[in-house]
């Protein structure tokens, strides 16, 4: 099948009642069975962010656009996925590169190359769809960073894309698609287009897939590239010659909730996406629900008027959409490890309800005898007052991990369950 078949391209409708099927994961399909994801991004709308708040969206126009990415498996080869999922409009890029990145500002003009689309240097990508280029020679160690560039000649309204911690895209006027370094760059608010990479790796690998709120994409870091619980668990997998190498990537996406759409596509809608069509991935992590049970409380109080009681999260509406995301990676044949929730009294979503909520789901996680559990709240909570996370692993905020409880919860995973 070639990189950009259709069925690799299928839209991902924002609504879980969308019409669109969830394609198959690329590792189900033998004939692509070479390729495993070096880097992905769980994309969103970000005109959705800038609407509450009375912001015009981004329109670029004869920009270059450059992401820089760390990619955590190498190969001797790789393509790119440009994604216009969200978008409104057709998508036209005029031309794309992809080359090693020597430093903030700068890449390696001996590993720089182009992308083609069909052997053609450009594409148009119509809405609701995502497009990867053609496979490109490029030799990629793991843990090496690139930079994606891709040229913009139309008016083009910024949709699809992530954000980063730090943002890690600039623009600047006209193609410098091929210049090792651009010239009069501004940095961006938003990583637009590029959301994944493949490589073709030298033997086989496992693929884990981190899926989940903040707390997974690494909120509170000072890069989430590097100090993330994904990439810490990373970390600790490394180096085991006798063993197939195993990539970690980071589906967190900030603000997400399992059962309704909010900061992007609700888990339940995503899961398929982002997870299960990954290429090469054999793992999942699903640590997600602390935003269900905290939507709408301040300071103890949910007023009905903000979240009406019948759309109050409870925990047997949580537990029945993890077991949906659980039955759907069985039948994918990937294997699936539930987290449980981590402390958060003392912060704003915390009330003596949404904690019986929370503790209802972590024994519900905890039963579980059919799936491997990685307990979460037991490496992160305070000894001496279990119900809040513990002095140095808290960011400062009562709910987000410092970078100290990111390497503790890295280090609560069993790596012979990653390993299988």
């Amino acid at each position: 099948m070639p990189a950009h078949s259709p069925s690799r391209r299928r839209c991902l409708g924002l609504l879980a009642g969308s019409t669109c099927w969830p394609w198959l994961p690329a590792r189900a399909q033998p004939q692509q069975a070479e390729w495993v994801a070096g880097w992905i991004a769980a994309a969103h709308d970000h005109r959705a962010l800038l609407l509450p708040l009375g912001v015009p969206p981004l329109v670029l126009q004869d920009q270059t656009v450059r992401q820089r990415m760390l990619v955590a498996a190498g190969g001797d080869a790789l393509r790119v996925c440009f994604s216009n999922r969200f978008g409104d409009q057709p998508l036209v890029i005029d031309a794309a590169g992809v080359g090693r990145s020597t430093g903030p500002d700068a890449l390696s003009p001996g590993g720089l190359r182009p992308l083609r689309f069909d052997g053609r240097p450009g594409t148009t990508i119509a809405p609701h769809t995502e497009r990867w280029s053609d496979p490109v020679a490029l030799e990629v160690a793991a843990d090496q960073r690139l930079a994606v560039s891709l040229h913009l000649p139309q008016p083009t309204v910024v949709a699809t894309g992530h954000a980063s911690i730090p943002m890690t895209s600039q623009a600047a006027p006209g193609d410098q698609v091929m210049h090792s370094r651009l010239g009069a760059p501004v940095d961006l608010p938003w990583n637009p287009i590029v959301t994944g990479i493949d490589v073709r790796p030298a033997r086989a690998a496992k693929v884990v897939v981190a899926f989940g709120d903040s707390i997974t994409q690494g909120a509170g870091a000072s890069d989430s590239a590097v100090t993330s619980y994904p990439a810490r668990l990373a970390t600790r997998l490394r180096g085991a010659r006798e063993a197939p190498p195993v990539v970690v990537l980071n589906a967190g996406l900030s603000g997400n909730r399992l059962l309704r759409d909010g900061t992007g596509p609700r888990g339940l809608a995503r899961f398929a996406h982002d997870v299960l069509a990954v290429s090469g991935v054999t793992h999942a992590i699903l640590l997600i629900g602390i935003n269900d049970i905290g939507w709408g409380t301040t300071n103890g109080e949910r007023p009905a008027w903000l979240v009406p009681p019948w759309d109050v999260a409870t925990p047997e509406a949580i537990t029945a959409g993890l077991q949906r995301l659980i039955e759907q990676a069985r039948g994918a044949g990937v294997k699936l490890l539930l987290g449980t929730l981590t402390p958060f009294r003392g912060s704003p979503y915390w009330s003596e309800e949404n904690e019986r909520t929370r503790q209802a789901v972590n024994r519900w996680v905890r039963g579980r005898q059919d799936i491997a559990v990685i307990d979460f709240d037991a490496a992160m909570r305070a000894k001496d007052e279990p119900l809040a996370l513990h002095p140095p692993f808290d960011s400062g905020d009562h709910l987000h991990p410092s970078e100290a409880g990111f390497a503790a919860m890295a280090a609560a995973a069993d790596v012979p369950d990653l390993r299988e």
